[in-house]
């Protein structure tokens, strides 16, 4: 329970050591994590070769029995042999978008940001996420007027409920646009920049909200905070992974495997790619569990150990007990909520197991592929924000909120508990989903509103023993 609230610390079976022993920050630095990971890599004798670059990856030969091994050479001259590989490698160049003159500018992870070198300028600042907006807010007191520009709609995480969203704790700079201390969001595309034989710029802006007026407005410095990619450089052609989404991350199927190479599996903040912007797998809090569930993927495809599971008795009383009891205590439901679910399959010879912490995507594939074995039915428990959630400012009263004695939960915006029902033919169509209210306190233990109507739900599908007849 006490990892919901932990975002930095990674798992072990020892628990330990934890980065909220280091330290009580919220918002702790940089350093701190480094010192923690070193801890880390310590106390669990990890085996790691430090000081090694990675300068290829190749994977020569194959044969009748598929590819052949790959072949990983380091700076050093050592090379590395593996019939499998997974990559963790982030997200380590620079995204630099198509825009003419790009290439005249300053990039956010060069650029000197000391507020006195920008005293009386005109500033913009062409990317809209956090580093863009972090940078924004610390040239508000020295520089003239700054700029922050983007196409599409800004995106708040207190309102959509994703972290990688700007945080509240960087978006001061709002205040001076609203407020009107000559700050702007500019929303629309950058066309082109040109930059003057004095240094300054020129940039021709193509603005979303006016009929797609272009306005050429002139800046003393333009940076770059656009975000950053993934480095598919050391790969070889025979074994160079397919990139999605602008070519900033690798493909990847539901396992996190490369969908043309494979072998190749992916984790850390890379996997992000599955759940783009809707969950947490680009952050600590959320590729912990994935990397855990990744383990369980290659334990069970190449050793023939099966995802750890609970037996459960065959009865909607069992299963509500289970579930109820997992909604109220998974970090990982919690944290990487609608990606990661727990499943509660039936077999076709009556039995019932409980899996915690199944990639949902992954489990309807395994389920078709026989992978979980003979399964006649399944469930996924799972943790979601209601439809529409990040159309509505939670601090409207006028928008409503459905009542925490309801025993539907249907319309319930905020985290809630949702289980849905799939037949095991026809895996990933769901025959039957239930919604279990939402709750200021994350708390689902009412009998009267959380576990009658689960039960109710179940018991078509899971019948409870009748009572013995009194004598």
């Amino acid at each position: 329970m006490n990892m919901r609230t932990d975002w930095n610390s990674l798992l072990s079976d020892e628990h330990t050591p934890l980065f909220t022993e280091r330290t009580p920050r919220y918002f702790p630095a940089a350093e701190e994590m480094v010192g923690y990971l070193a801890d880390f890599a310590t106390t669990h004798r990890l085996r790691i070769r430090y000081g090694t670059r990675v300068t290829g990856i190749s994977r020569p030969g194959g044969g009748p029995d598929g590819p052949g091994d790959f072949l990983v050479r380091a700076e050093d001259g050592t090379a590395y042999r593996a019939r499998r590989l997974i990559v963790a490698t982030g997200v380590t160049r620079p995204y630099i978008p198509g825009i003419e003159g790009v290439e005249t500018v300053e990039r956010y992870d060069e650029v000197d940001v000391d507020p006195a070198a920008f005293t009386g300028q005109r500033v913009l600042i062409i990317g809209r996420g956090n580093s863009a907006f972090e940078t924004a807010d610390n040239l508000i007191e020295t520089a003239s007027v700054i700029h922050v520009a983007g196409p599409g709609s800004l995106k708040l995480a207190w309102q959509t409920h994703f972290v990688g969203h700007l945080r509240a704790v960087n978006n001061n700079f709002l205040d001076t646009y609203q407020l009107k201390l000559q700050n702007a969001v500019l929303d629309g595309h950058i066309l082109r920049i040109r930059q003057q034989p004095d240094g300054s710029y020129v940039v021709s802006v193509s603005f979303s909200r006016v009929n797609e007026v272009v306005k050429d407005i002139p800046y003393d410095r333009v940076i770059l905070a656009t975000g950053f990619r993934f480095d598919p450089s050391i790969f070889a052609p025979e074994c160079r992974p397919e990139l999605a989404i602008n070519d900033r991350f690798p493909a990847q199927t539901d396992a996190w495997e490369s969908p043309n190479v494979p072998g190749l599996y992916f984790a850390g903040t890379i996997t992000q790619v599955r759940d783009f912007k809707k969950s947490t797998s680009g952050f600590i809090h959320g590729f912990r569990y994935g990397v855990r569930a990744l383990h369980r993927i290659l334990e069970a495809r190449h050793h023939g150990r099966p995802w750890p599971a609970r037996a459960l008795p065959a009865t909607a009383g069992a299963v509500t007990d289970a579930v109820i009891a997992r909604v109220n205590r998974s970090s990982a439901l919690f944290q990487v909520f609608s990606f990661l679910g727990d499943a509660v399959l039936a077999d076709r010879d009556g039995t019932v197991r409980y899996c915690e912490e199944v990639p949902v995507d992954h489990l309807h594939t395994a389920v078709a592929n026989g992978e979980f074995g003979d399964v006649g039915q399944y469930f996924t428990v799972t943790l979601e924000y209601g439809e529409g959630h990040d159309k509505v400012n939670p601090f409207d009263i006028t928008a409503g909120r459905i009542s925490q004695q309801d025993t539907t939960g249907l319309d319930g915006r905020y985290l809630h508990p949702v289980v849905r029902a799939f037949d095991g033919a026809a895996p990933g169509k769901a025959t039957a989903e239930h919604h279990i209210t939402e709750n200021l306190e994350n708390e689902w233990d009412s009998e009267e509103v959380h576990r009658t109507p689960l039960r109710n739900f179940l018991s078509a599908r899971f019948p409870d023993p009748a009572p013995a007849a009194r004598p």
